[in-house]
């Protein structure tokens, strides 16, 4: 699979771009587990025109993360395009629009999957960003606003011919925002459409190997994105790659995987945001990393109340002596 110039391989793993998750920190843990491409957070088009601090940050990324993506959105078509210059200035290897975010602030406002009900102006933004930058466009959308309104397989072919060098499709309207079960069958039509050329990347619910493997062969895509599906399970994209290759599953992570990596996220979200807002950050994840084993709770609950990494080590060390 190749997106302009960037050869993907067969079959890639892409890391969605997620809000307050895709950091430099997670993407550095999931990178060695066999991602082929790698987002930043969403950038706010307005925030990075205002030199705004916060979303100047998320432009940064390691050479060792290529290839890199950079996801813009907002809903203006100047202040878009004036973002992707700034965005490309960084030097990732594409640029991605949002067109999928499904919360009332970003939709509610005509951006992200807000522009579902406005294909004409995503189209002009699209055509506007691929003709001013000189690296791939991309876009990443949903079905459609509503179960009454999925224009995917048509919009598609709209957005290639407007220039959009891949689709990434989630597999819910906006209307749903992530309830409910991903619907795959656009996706898959999308990607039959003979007309369509560009790649089609599929997304949405894919939680374990075996559901990537059951989407590959059964709608074609050329890729994968996975969500959150990989938040506290990193080792997902190592899964799916043995997996496609081997047709065998491996084994779960042990507890001391487990614990190292977390660590390793943690260390690394410190050096990237300070041991306060790493802390209060990490809290999210600690139930994924260590989803399903017993008696996890009441380390649980002490993690969450911590406020430095040597009471989270100290918590670390005691799960190891009890959980082995």
């Amino acid at each position: 699979m190749k997106i302009g110039n960037i050869d993907l391989g067969e079959m890639p793993l892409f890391l969605a771009p997620m809000e307050n998750v895709t950091d430099p920190s997670f993407r550095r843990v999931c990178k060695p587990f066999g991602v082929d491409m790698m987002y930043s957070e969403f950038v706010s088009s307005e925030g990075l025109i205002r030199d705004a601090a916060k979303s100047k940050r998320k432009l940064f990324f390691e050479e060792e993360e290529r290839p890199m993506g950079i996801q813009i959105y907002g809903h203006l078509v100047d202040s878009l395009v004036e973002a992707a210059l700034i965005s490309e200035a960084a030097g990732p290897d594409l640029i991605d629009i949002n067109f999928g975010c499904p919360v009332k602030k970003i939709a509610g406002r005509g951006a992200g999957a807000g522009l579902l009900r406005d294909l004409p102006k995503m189209l002009e933004i699209t055509a506007a960003v691929a003709k001013a930058v000189k690296l791939p466009v991309t876009v990443k959308t949903r079905l459609g606003w509503d179960y009454d309104d999925m224009p995917i397989v048509e919009l598609a072919e709209r957005l290639q011919d407007v220039g959009a060098a891949a689709i990434t499709i989630h597999g819910r309207t906006r209307n749903q925002l992530y309830t409910g079960q991903a619907d795959w069958t656009l996706i898959g039509e999308t990607k039959n459409n003979p007309r369509l050329k560009i790649p089609v990347i599929g997304n949405g619910d894919i939680t374990s190997a075996e559901i990537a493997l059951q989407k590959r062969n059964q709608y074609g895509v050329d890729g994968l994105m996975i969500g959150r599906g990989a938040i506290g399970n990193p080792w997902l994209f190592r899964e799916i790659k043995h997996l496609f290759a081997t047709g065998q599953t491996l084994p779960p992570p042990n507890m001391q995987e487990r614990v190292e990596l977390c660590r390793k996220h943690i260390q690394s979200s410190i050096q990237w945001k300070g041991e306060k807002v790493a802390g209060r950050e990490m809290r999210k994840h600690y139930t994924l990393y260590f989803k399903g084993y017993p008696h996890f709770k009441s380390y649980r609950m002490r993690l969450v109340t911590v406020e430095t990494f040597d009471e989270i080590e100290q918590i670390f060390t005691e799960m190891l002596a009890n959980f082995e």
